[in-house]
Order: structure tokens, then sequence, then C-alpha cells
């Protein structure tokens, strides 16, 4: 199976200071200052828009490494056996409820709308609602059925360049799986190439988030120039909005999954991972804990070895639900802000996207901002939109980062359950 990187935390200090920086100089500069002849705000568009463009070139190349590795890694020898299918079985299961825990509380609560009136302003998206509106039109009026044929594209070049990635990661599921079926030496030559690819992928991801706090600055700097504090508001409400539906997810749906199906006390692993999740949280980097991942819930959790091998760096790699949460809802806020109403086909292109995506998306900071891009481009939205979210990100995706990790700590305690394990967060003699 393949091994996540190694992965460099990414302090948080910088960028915190950086978002408080932005917002200062962006109040004190206001939409009209200038340095010469040139418009301040255009320096901050410049280099936020520069950010932005260097996060979305690593989307292809990162996704399809990351798919057809874990996938071709995934697909050959005991890994498919009955334990794979369990583990896999609870990953896009609890995936699939958080997406749809946050597109529950996304159209209850509608943080892209404050008193009556979309949020689009008072974020300082300048994209022409007029023509944001046909694109997200003409992507809803294709029906289910049509979404789904998107799915296999008649050229994956130009699915590739006109980010129809949907496409792609079909290509990519079908590619890995057949990869782990071919013959040796050419099986293990292409998985060492696309792993390979993956690493290069994660350091260069890893090189564009040092330069988070340039952009984070910039960007922040920019909307407040153009909108003052008002965009605080919203974005607040969003915040609350995601933290909301992390709450839901950590503290009442995967204590269910335990109690139902594992048939075992659930709250015994929350004082059992704390170590682990205080540093998922420092470090917003769930590739970054994994040692301690390991040692807490074998020693901890009393998990056997075997279960927690197996399971804890399958799901740092394609276990992120609380990544594909706030990627749904991050979605659907920017569709709201813009004052545009997704009809149901859009919203499960919305829901699919978030559950694949997240499973492709690198363990390091910020890397749902990759997913989110994917998203927004599927529906039609567009993805400089993200770059709103930066002012609120680092602090999300803290807490999205300690929900992974527990969720992978949860399907480790389900599956060893399952597979008859009896001393699982029972007390320790």
């Amino acid at each position: 199976m393949t091994q996540t990187p190694e992965s460099r935390a990414i302090p948080v200090a910088p960028i915190l200071i950086a978002m408080a920086a932005g917002a200062l100089i962006g109040w004190i500069c206001g939409p009209d200052a200038r340095i010469g002849s040139m418009e301040v705000v255009r320096i901050f568009d410049f280099a936020g828009t520069l950010f932005i463009n260097l996060l979305k070139m690593l989307i292809v190349p990162l996704v399809m490494a990351s798919i057809i590795t874990g996938v071709a890694s995934l697909g050959s020898g005991r890994d498919l056996g009955r334990l794979g299918l369990k583990t896999l079985t609870f990953y896009v299961v609890t995936t699939l409820i958080a997406v749809l825990i946050a597109l529950a509380i996304s159209n209850f609560i509608k943080p892209g709308i404050v008193a009556g009136e979309p949020a689009g302003k008072m974020l300082a998206l300048e994209a022409d609602t007029a023509s944001v509106t046909a694109s997200v039109t003409e992507r809803a009026s294709a029906s289910v059925f049509d979404t789904l044929l998107g799915f296999v594209p008649s050229n994956i070049l130009e699915a590739a360049t006109s980010g129809k990635l949907l496409g792609v990661v079909f290509f990519c599921l079908l590619f890995g799986f057949f990869l782990a079926r071919i013959e040796l030496p050419y099986r293990q030559s292409l998985l060492d190439l696309w792993q390979g690819i993956f690493r290069v992928m994660m350091r260069m991801t890893e090189f564009v988030m040092r330069l988070a706090p340039i952009g984070v600055f910039a960007l922040t700097a920019r909307v407040v120039a153009k909108a003052g504090f008002d965009a605080a508001g919203p974005m607040l409400v969003f915040g609350a909005c995601v933290i909301a539906g992390l709450a839901l997810y950590a503290f009442i749906a995967l204590p269910l999954l335990i109690r139902l199906v594992g048939r075992v006390n659930p709250w015994p692993l929350f004082p059992a991972m704390s170590p682990a999740l205080l540093t998922a949280f420092s470090t917003a980097s769930s590739a970054a804990t994994l040692p301690l991942s390991l040692e807490c819930v074998e020693k901890r959790a009393g998990v056997s070895e075997r279960i927690t091998s197996f399971v804890l760096p399958l799901g740092t790699s394609i276990n992120h639900a609380g990544s594909a949460l706030y990627e749904c809802a991050a979605a659907m806020f920017i569709a709201q802000a813009y004052g545009l109403h997704l009809s149901f086909g859009v919203q499960f292109t919305v829901v699919t996207l978030a559950l694949i995506t997240s499973m492709g998306i690198a363990s390091i900071p910020a890397a749902s901002l990759v997913g989110i891009a994917i998203i927004l481009t599927a529906v039609g939205l567009p993805a400089e939109a993200i770059g709103v979210l930066f002012v609120l990100d680092r602090l999300l995706d803290m807490a999205r980062t300690a929900v992974n990790v527990f969720a992978d700590a949860t399907c480790a305690v389900i599956v060893a359950r399952l597979e008859g394990e009896e001393d699982v967060l029972r007390p320790q003699r």
C-alpha cells in the first residue's frame, strides 16, 4: 500500500499574522489608494490571483497521481480481502454522511445570504452575476443521467484541459484498478512512476502552501479594501456552519456508529486519541499526525497492530470526511453569495465530487482548496471565488484535520470489533 510521504508541518502563526496584517492594511488603504499611478488594490489582486493560479496549477496532476497510486496499491494482495472491504465501506459511508450534513446545514442556515440578499458584494466577488448564473444554469439543465454520463470522457486530455474533472477522476479510478492487474515488471514500473509523480506533487503543494501567508495577506487586504469589514459577517456565519457540521459528525454521527456497529462505549475514544487530535489540530496535517495516531489507537484504544497498521495509513490517504464536509459547505456558500439556487442535479454533482475529491486530496494543510476548485469548476462557478475562503481557511483546516484523524480512529475501532477483538476501548489492566 502506498505510504503517504512525510509532511512538514506548516506553522499557523505566520498565516494568522498575515490575515490580521492584510485586514489592517486593506482597511487603511481602502479602494482608492494609489502608489504613483497604480491602484494598491490591483497589487493585492495580482498577488492573490497569482497564488490561486499556483494552487489551480496543481489540481490535475495531484488528483491523478493520488487516485491512481491509491487504487493501484490497494488493488492487490490481501488488501482486497475482508478487512479492506470493511474499511473502504466505512470510509465511503461516513464521508457521504459528512457531506449530507454540510448540505443540510448550508440549505437551512444559508450563510451566503445576508438580510435576504446575496453576500457577493460584501465579499467583493467581482465575477458578473449574470454570466455566473448562465454558467450554472447551463450545468443545471443537465439531468442526473447527463451528470453521470459526464463521468466517462470521450477524450481524457480534453477533459483535463477543460476542467471536466469528473471524467478525469473516473479515468484514474479505472487506470489504477487495471494497473494492479497487469503482469510484472510493467505493474511495478508504472506504479513506481506514479508514486514518484505523487511525491513530487506533494512537495510542490507544500511549496505553494509555504507561500500561503503572502496569498492570505493579499486576498484579505483585497477583500477588506473593497468591502471594508462587512465581509466578516457572512464569513463568520460560514465558519460557524462548518464548525457545527464537524461537531455533529464527530460528536454524534461517529459515536453512534461505534455504539451501533461496534457495540462498545464510544466516549473513551476521545481521551485515548487526545494526543493525536491535538497534534492534528496544531499541524493541520493528518499525514504528519500518522505516527502518533498509530500509537494512540494501538496502545491507548486497544486495537491490534494488524488492524491499526492497515486502517490508519489507508485512512490518511483516502479518508478526509471533514474535508469533504468543508468542500460541500464552501461550494454552497459561494453559490449563495452569487444569489444562485442550485438545483437537485447540481447539488447531486456537489455531493458526488465532494465525496470523490476528498479521497484524492493530499493529507497536508489547505489541500481541500484543490477539491473546492474542482467542484466550483464542475458546477459552473468561478474558481477564483475560493480567494474569500482563505480568510478563515487555516482555522477551519485545523478543525477538520482533527475530525479526519478521529474518523480514522473510529474506523479502526469498528473494524477491530467486527473482526472479533474484545479489548477495544476497554480499561487496560
